[in-house]
């Protein structure tokens, strides 16, 4: 399998204006992402694909590979599905911009999925991590998933489920990480199909790959890592980066 790592990178984050470009300890957040990424070895190549000439400039001038997108784009997988669309690749690992602790580990956990999967039942793949904090059980900017006995996931919400009506039960709640791992016939079929409702109220693009009924198996991990949405999550990243 030909295996590829896209990083989507869009510049006007909604909470965090530009946080792509803010320095961690001597260097762009995106550089550090794509980095990262590529020093895992598990990439025949990495490329960050971005609306901005600023994100661009920064990755080509170190020798990366920069996709400039051509047009508007709601989230990152339509942004990925433009830049692979005339690419001959099997699988497509979309590593999450802001994340420049993204690991090794937790991108083979994901890959493996699809180096089992003889019959191509799987459409994607995604990581999941145990939550036991009632305050980010209840953050709405923590996206939680519910999955099914085969790992399956059933589905995705910002509000906490399962709702804990029985509060004497011991309920595992956990929290969607953001990278994803597709098969190219998965990525361009979300390009092509609307975005309904219930990804329109959550705004979660997983979402839509549920609605069309595409499979999605989750991979438990003990990863955390850090995500930088806010700034204080930036100085929390300078700080374990010391």
């Amino acid at each position: 399998m030909k295996i590829i790592a896209m990083i989507p990178a869009r510049y006007a984050a909604s909470r965090f204006p530009g946080k792509l470009m803010q320095d961690l300890q001597g260097k762009p957040v995106i550089q550090r992402t794509y980095e990262a990424a590529l020093n895992t070895g598990l990439f025949q190549e990495v490329y960050v694909v971005t609306d901005s000439p600023v994100i661009y400039e920064c990755i080509t001038k170190i020798g990366g590979k920069a996709i400039m997108s051509k047009k508007e784009h709601e989230c990152g997988s339509d942004r990925i599905a433009e830049a692979v669309e005339n690419m001959d690749v099997d699988i497509i690992v979309n590593v999450q911009g802001d994340e420049p602790f993204t690991d090794r580990e937790s991108l083979v956990s994901v890959i493996e999925v699809f180096k089992d999967d003889h019959q191509k039942e799987i459409d994607l793949a995604s990581l999941m991590t145990r939550i036991t904090d009632w305050v980010e059980i209840n953050d709405p900017n923590t996206v939680k998933v519910i999955v099914d006995k085969q790992n399956f996931a059933l589905y995705f919400s910002r509000a906490p489920i399962p709702y804990p009506r029985a509060r004497e039960l011991d309920i595992p709640y956990y929290k969607h990480k953001g990278i994803y791992a597709f098969r190219k016939s998965a990525l361009m079929d979300f390009q092509r199909l609307p975005m309904q409702i219930l990804e329109a109220t959550e705004k979660i693009e997983a979402i839509r790959y549920l609605e069309y009924g595409k499979k999605i198996k989750m991979v438990e991990t003990n990863v955390t890592g850090i995500e930088i949405d806010t700034p204080e999550d930036l100085e929390k990243a300078k700080s374990v980066w010391k």
